[in-house]
């Protein structure tokens, strides 16, 4: 089972006249894009996710601002990934349980191999280990504790 990675995006430009960077299917993208979506002006006391698919695969990207990811795998593996620039994103495979907090200002953009179909996801955390093992712990607790980040 492939794990969640990071994803380094071409960065084209200088900062004299701003950025420009690229992502294609089935490239640094690792699947066709069957579906976009965006969230925005979401608080910081909320953490977002708290889910996995059973088929779809996903790239999430700060575009603007910072998000924490946390992804666990089927073993019980926790990786945490910060996103603060446009042009870095991660890689979320299916059967990976993850969460997103947000700063203020943080604006992602999601590419995904699927559809929206319900049925495609593992909402509660119980059900997710309950198909994969043992209820992690340390996961239980995070998937409620709320990180909060301040802006200057």
């Amino acid at each position: 089972m492939q794990k969640p990675y990071l994803i380094e995006f071409p960065k084209l430009g200088a900062t004299n006249i701003g950025y420009i960077s690229v992502g294609e299917a089935n490239g640094l993208i690792p699947f066709p894009i069957e579906r976009m979506f965006w969230t925005y002006f979401t608080p910081e006391s909320v953490v977002r996710g708290r889910h996995a698919h059973h088929a779809t695969e996903q790239v999430l990207v700060a575009v603007a601002g910072r998000i924490i990811v946390t992804t666990e795998m089927p073993d019980g593996e926790v990786q945490t990934f910060v996103l603060e620039s446009p042009h870095v994103g991660v890689y979320v495979p299916p059967n990976v349980w993850h969460t997103m907090q947000y700063s203020r200002t943080a604006v992602q953009l999601v590419f995904a191999s699927t559809r929206y179909s319900e049925q495609d996801y593992i909402r509660q955390y119980e059900n997710f280990r309950r198909v994969w093992g043992q209820v992690n712990p340390n996961m239980v607790a995070a998937r409620t504790d709320k990180l909060f980040f301040y802006s200057p």
